[in-house]
């Protein structure tokens, strides 16, 4: 049995993090629910490619329920996920998710959601304050002086001018020119400074140092 609204489809999505992992687990459970089709990507948590979920968006119209085994099956990240679910609302499509039990198209379900969306916004406003502040510590740093160095390029680069460069960065609201705009280096000096300040730091693609 269907478990979209009347009038729609159910949607099931799944994904694996490798071609290795099983999907099996998850289509069975997203059929079991009676999804009237199964999307599956391929893909880890934090890759931004996923042809099956742009397909599947792609197909959902006003009605539609997308049906997910897990939450961490959907989003990149928790603020991806509210992101998600908010385009669904928006767009008139519900979401189920079987291992917890939620389905925003139930008062209960749109609580939790709404919920979620608080604690996101919380984490943009605490991410928002520590920039400024670390602007703020930057640039009277920058006039009497700071801690050592952390190493020297174009510029004197500070433990406090490091921290607000990650800072910014991590916030998610501004790209490297923006950093380097705000600090005063250029964009290149910025990505030498995230990536010495942690090797596992990626800059995205159509933003590396050419």
């Amino acid at each position: 049995m269907s478990t979209a609204t009347p009038g729609g489809m159910a949607f099931g999505y799944a994904r694996v993090s490798s071609t290795q992992q099983d999907e099996a687990l998850q289509r069975d459970a997203l059929e079991a629910a009676g999804v009237d089709r199964v999307y599956i990507d391929h893909a880890s948590g934090a890759t931004d490619s996923r042809p099956a979920l742009d397909e599947m968006l792609g197909q959902l119209r006003p009605g539609d329920t997308v049906v997910i085994w897990r939450l961490d099956r959907l989003g990149r990240s928790l603020r991806h996920l509210i992101d998600l679910v908010a385009e669904l609302e928006q767009r008139g499509v519900g979401l189920r998710s079987l291992t917890e039990s939620i389905d925003t198209s139930t008062p209960g379900g749109k609580l939790i959601f709404h919920v979620f969306g608080a604690l996101a916004e919380f984490e943009r406003d605490l991410i928002r304050e520590r920039t400024r502040a670390g602007l703020a510590a930057a640039r009277v740093r920058g006039r009497v002086g700071g801690r050592p160095t952390v190493w020297t390029e174009e510029t004197v680069w500070t433990e406090e001018k490091v921290r607000t460069a990650r800072s910014m960065r991590e916030s998610g609201d501004h790209d490297v020119a923006a950093i380097a705009r705000v600090l005063g280096v250029s964009p290149a000096s910025v990505y030498r400074a995230l990536a010495r300040s942690a090797t596992n730091w990626v800059p995205p693609v159509g933003e590396r140092d050419s």
